[in-house]
Formats: structure tokens, sequence, C-alpha cells
């Protein structure tokens, strides 16, 4: 049986982040997936609508083939001032005027402190409703992520949080019909 192709997208361009940290957990996670790291985040232009057309900016298309070649999406993000940093903000900008979305299977993890996060997760489910994106509800967790969790390698280093990581994308690669 074929393994969903999940693409995990961090939306920190910190390293070390316990957003990193999680999408690393999700990584290692071989049984449950073929998992593919998106890292070109901090290569992405300015989203801007006149250039969203063929041929679309070199990251742009990168971006919408590794969207389109997934079967699945698992995203970690952290808040900044209420709502998504700017640079994942821009990400997801450039994603509205494509169908890669469309119909896929899509869950995150907000790894914030308890009581932070809310504005970010609001936002995701806002924009991903333009994307036509299959928000899969169940595996959208909450696990707060302490820095002290992340040693100095990046690794999420906290097994019951580890063990909440593979319950998400457990949940999310099982809404993926067929994997391709």
């Amino acid at each position: 049986m074929t393994k969903p192709r999940v693409l995990l997208i961090s939306g920190s361009l910190r390293a070390g982040s316990t957003n990193e940290a999680v999408i690393r957990a999700a990584e290692a996670e071989t049984a449950l997936a073929d998992s593919l790291v998106y890292g070109g985040m901090d290569a992405l232009p300015h989203f801007n609508p006149d250039h969203d057309r063929d041929p679309l900016p070199a990251p742009v298309a990168a971006l919408r083939e590794a969207i389109d070649r997934a079967d699945a999406l698992l995203i970690c993000t952290p808040e900044y001032a209420g709502t998504l940093p700017g640079s994942f903000k821009n990400l997801l900008d450039w994603t509205v005027g494509g169908t890669e979305i469309s119909d896929k299977p899509t869950a995150w993890i907000n790894a914030a402190a308890v009581g932070r996060g809310g504005g970010a997760e609001a936002t995701l489910r806002t924009v991903l409703g333009y994307t036509g994106a299959a928000i899969v509800e169940d595996a959208c967790l909450k696990i707060p992520i302490d820095r002290t969790f992340v040693d100095e390698h990046g690794r999420l280093t906290d097994e019951p949080s580890r063990q909440r990581v593979a319950e998400a994308l457990k949940l999310l690669t099982g809404a993926v019909d067929d994997p391709v």
C-alpha cells in the first residue's frame, strides 16, 4: 500500500523554532507518511496579483508544484501580533490564485503556549477557506510546545508531544482517499 505524501510547512523562518521542531517530528513519522518539508518560504517574492500568472516566479511555481504533488498538507505556524507571520501569510497569498490546495486534506498544529495562537488559527482557517482546502478538523490540534522541549539540534524531545504530533499526522493521512 502506498503511503500518503504529506507536505509539511512551518510558518516560521526562525531557526530552531518550536514550529519547525513540530514539523521535523512529523517528518520523522515515516511509518505514517512519505513527508516532504517545504523550505522555500524565504525565497518567495512579495505577493503581487500582477505576477500571479504564467509564467509564475520560479519560487512560486516550486511551491505550487510541491502542494500539487502532495496528498495532504500539515502546517505549524506561530502567531505574531495576533495573526499569521507576514512571511507565512505571503506564502498563503500565493496559493489563493491556484487550485493546488482545492479539496486537499489539510490540518495544522498550534504549538503556541496555552491561551495563545487563536488569532493565527482563525486567520489560517479563513485563508484556507479561500483556497478550498479540505480542513480535517480532527487533525487540527493544539499541542503547546515549550522551548525546553526542543534540543540543540532542533528536535522535539518531549515524548507526549511527539505522540500528539503523530496522532495529528495519522488523522490527517486517514483523510486521504487514494494516495497517488
